[in-house]
């Protein structure tokens, strides 16, 4: 157990013209969260691109990221089995409800269908398998981009802002429905927000970024 999760390893973010963005060394256990808190530009997103290997040209990176004992450093990102949620619910416009949750899942598992069905009741979304996305309100996009990730079976999970445009009744739905799908999944999870209700609902450690000053 003990390469279990995410560890962080002196990880550094430098910008081509600004210098260090930001410096970090963390470990985040199996169904546990650490909350990623900070003002907008201190590098909060950027350290999530690190982590899925996106970082746009004008950054670069030092140390190590490792997950369940695998070195993500050098991986590309479709091998690092990592999911990921934004504040914007990016479904599939061209593609239906069900053909979206099918998206992660392989294209000759004999059960795709059930999955998919299996997936919706798990949301109390029977039934929405062909439903068209744009006829979906805020929450239900929700519950489709988090079971389309969950189903792709991701190692650990990666919220960047999601509960941030959703009414305080959802949010506070949609909050304890992606912890407790994570938890049960036992995965580790780094949560961004600029919200300290929602770093204090995760219910684990909470790191404040600190700007680097030349």
């Amino acid at each position: 157990m003990a390469d279990r999760g995410f560890c962080i390893e002196n990880l550094t973010i430098t910008h081509r013209q600004q210098g260090v963005l930001l410096s970090l060394s963390a470990r985040v256990l199996p169904g546990d969260v650490m909350s990623v808190m900070g003002p907008s530009g201190i590098g909060k997103s950027t350290l999530l691109a690190a982590i899925t290997g996106t970082l746009p040209a004008p950054f670069s990176q030092t140390g190590r990221i490792q997950l369940n004992g695998r070195d993500l450093t050098a991986l590309p990102p479709q091998a690092r089995r990592v999911g990921i949620l934004f504040q914007d619910h990016l479904l599939f416009p061209h593609l239906s409800v069900g053909e979206n949750l099918a998206f992660g899942l392989a294209p000759d598992l004999d059960n795709r269908r059930q999955r998919v069905c299996d997936a919706l009741a798990d949301v109390d979304l029977v039934g929405f398998e062909d439903r068209d996305p744009a006829t979906l309100s805020g929450g239900q996009r929700a519950r489709v981009a988090l079971m389309r990730m969950l189903l792709a079976e991701p190692e650990a999970l990666l919220l960047d802002e999601p509960f941030s445009r959703l009414d305080a009744e959802l949010r506070t739905r949609m909050r304890d429905l992606v912890f407790s799908r994570a938890k049960a999944a036992n995965l580790p999870v780094i949560l961004v927000t600029h919200d300290r209700e929602d770093a204090v609902a995760a219910k684990g450690q909470i790191v404040e970024l600190a700007e680097h000053r030349a």
